[in-house]
């Protein structure tokens, strides 16, 4: 892993931030909900922001390696 930031919708978070991952889309039947349809990422400090499906994926499996300090670049740098 090059860097300990990851891209979700136009943000750059830091893994460390993020709390847990929702793993089924949102659905809450309001009429003028924007993110029907796609999947939380639960943030510290009460915030959230919404990833597609795709970009959810990424997500889980970038803190996974994360987590479990794998690197697909060893020459680059240790941010574990």
């Amino acid at each position: 892993m090059n860097s300990p930031l990851i891209k979700i919708d136009d943000k750059h978070l830091p893994l460390y931030r993020i709390v847990w991952v929702s793993d089924v889309p949102h659905f809450c039947g309001e009429d003028d909900c924007l993110h029907e349809g796609e999947y939380e990422v639960r943030l510290d400090v009460d915030e959230s922001v919404w990833a597609n499906r795709v970009e959810r994926d990424y997500v889980i499996e970038s803190l996974n390696q994360w987590y479990s300090g794998e690197s697909s670049d060893e020459a680059g740098p240790d941010w574990v």
